[in-house]
């Protein structure tokens, strides 16, 4: 839109700029032939004549030398200020001597704003219209008193046409000049939004790096999680059964021993395949979070021979394999902690589904231990409680960790209920 607009102020400028080149000579050679056609109608002496023909020579000259010194100095000067000075002067006595030559002397209505300096645009349109204001009286002097009302009232007109066209003169200017503040100011604007444009690429390009960089080591946290949380129990059950079997010479309690370590290594090995390719844990396949919740529950008792009970209330939905995975991991992790670090002779492991919400809380009679005293990490692992409040918080829950010394500990995961599809 800007673009369209400036191009049409170019075209009309040029045409402009080619007015007041030939309008002049246009305009003399047009007053000339009609004064000279009427020059017998309306009386013209032959000194008139005489002095109207080096009138326009002298307007010839005055345009010629005008033309090559306006490329030199555009704009208002103080040459061009003489030029219309002297134009106005020759129009004016051509005038005198023949009504007719106002077609020429009307060239001082245009392109004042270019000639004169501000001060002096209304002084130049006003000797202008008293030029034009004796041509339309019927020529200067006027005859008689009535000829001198007839100038006066028609001089009044003219003056308040030249008050309206400077009016809208100002306001076009006015307008001009506005438009070339907006112009600049949206080049202004357009150079801003650009550098705006250049510094978002780099941010951006800077956000990708960043995003990259904590993808890898969110990916890093996740597998040390997993680790923890499947291949470390796995192996620490593992082992619970091979001291088992090198304590006994009882063949029967060898062979269920063994077994069972058997099972917790395929059962590792499995969940270490999915781990790397982020699946759900082996014991969610074919089973709802409920029935892997359960068996679980019955496998860790049997195997560490402490009491455990699992409970589900409310109305069980199938959940969104990543919930139902984060819920069953935490349930693992409090297991184990249970086993390894407690001493638990029994929990209590409850599964709610309320409203939209999904709630695990798993308490054990271990020792317990004072919440606000951060355990030290140590070498097999250290996952534990941050392990649990980050999958929690990754899925857009909480976790929440209850315990005091001899007084055993509960876990409380609440999460949304988020559907399976």
């Amino acid at each position: 839109m800007v673009a369209d607009g400036t191009a049409a102020d170019g075209v009309v400028e040029r045409r402009w700029a080619v007015f007041h080149r030939w309008g002049p000579y246009v305009l003399l050679a047009a007053g000339t032939v009609l004064s000279l056609s009427a020059a017998d109608a309306i009386g013209m002496t032959d000194g008139e004549r005489r002095l109207s023909c080096v009138l326009v020579a002298a307007g010839v000259v005055l345009q010629l030398a005008w033309g090559r010194a306006e490329d030199r100095r555009p704009g208002p000067t103080t040459e061009s200020a003489c030029y219309y000075a002297a134009r106005w002067a020759v129009g004016f006595v051509l005038t005198w001597t023949n009504p007719l030559f106002a077609f020429y002397a009307v060239i001082g209505y245009f392109g004042v704003g270019r000639q004169l300096p501000r001060h002096l645009v209304k002084p130049g349109l006003l000797a202008t219209a008293v030029t034009l204001a004796g041509s339309q009286s019927g020529g200067l002097p006027p005859g008689d008193g009535l000829g001198w009302v007839l100038f006066g009232a028609i001089l009044l007109v003219n003056a308040l046409l030249v008050a309206l066209f400077a009016h809208f003169g100002d306001l076009e200017e006015e307008r001009v000049r506005t438009q070339a503040e907006t112009i600049a100011e949206l080049e202004r604007t357009n150079a801003a939004l650009q550098q705006v444009l250049d510094e978002n690429a780099a941010l951006h390009t800077q956000l990708l790096v960043q995003a990259r960089e904590a993808g890898v080591a969110d990916e890093r946290r996740r597998l040390a999680a997993e680790i923890h949380d499947t291949l470390a129990q796995g192996l620490t059950g593992i082992i619970a059964q091979l001291q088992a079997v090198a304590g006994t010479t009882d063949p029967d309690l060898i062979r269920v021993h063994a077994g069972r370590a058997t099972d917790l290594a395929r059962e590792s090995l499995g969940e270490a395949r999915r781990s790397v390719h982020n699946l759900a844990p082996v014991a969610l396949d074919g089973d709802g979070l409920p029935q892997a919740l359960e068996k679980t529950v019955a496998e860790w008792g049997e195997r560490t021979g402490a009491r455990a009970d699992c409970t589900v209330t409310g109305t069980a939905e199938p959940l969104h394999e990543e919930v139902a995975a984060t819920l069953l991991r935490i349930a693992q992790e409090a297991l184990s902690n249970a086993s390894r670090h407690a001493a638990a002779t029994r929990v209590g492991v409850t599964l709610s589904y309320i409203g939209d919400e999904v709630t695990l809380d798993i308490r054990d009679d271990g020792r317990g231990f004072d919440p606000r005293v951060r355990p030290a990490r140590t070498g097999s692992g250290g996952f534990g409680l941050d392990g649990m409040r980050a999958r929690a918080e990754r899925i857009a829950g909480s976790l929440t960790v209850e315990s005091e010394p001899g007084h055993g500990t509960a876990v409380s995961a609440r999460v949304p209920l988020v559907r399976h599809d």
